[in-house]
């Protein structure tokens, strides 16, 4: 499990690039779009299916049905890898 934190002040550029770095199509991850506490869960756990311009494809979902673009994350957990 590996953990990537994206710099509230990241261009759409800058988190697009340190995402695509951490993760790779196959792996399974978490987004927390906040701060983690130990209460709460993930805002979205899935599949990385695409590393699509503007967003992280989970499930292959779309971006209303459970994607996320990559400037909302604000952590990013890799669970699995490919």
């Amino acid at each position: 499990m590996t953990e990537l934190e994206i710099p509230p002040d990241a261009t759409e550029d800058r988190a697009t690039a340190l995402v695509t770095e951490h993760v790779a199509v196959g792996d399974v991850v978490e987004v927390w779009e906040a701060d983690r506490t130990d209460a709460s869960d993930p805002d979205r756990t899935g599949e990385v299916t695409g590393l699509e311009p503007g967003y992280l494809e989970l499930d292959g979902k779309s971006l209303g049905e459970g994607s996320v673009r990559y400037t909302e994350i604000h952590s990013l957990i890799k669970l699995k890898d490919e």
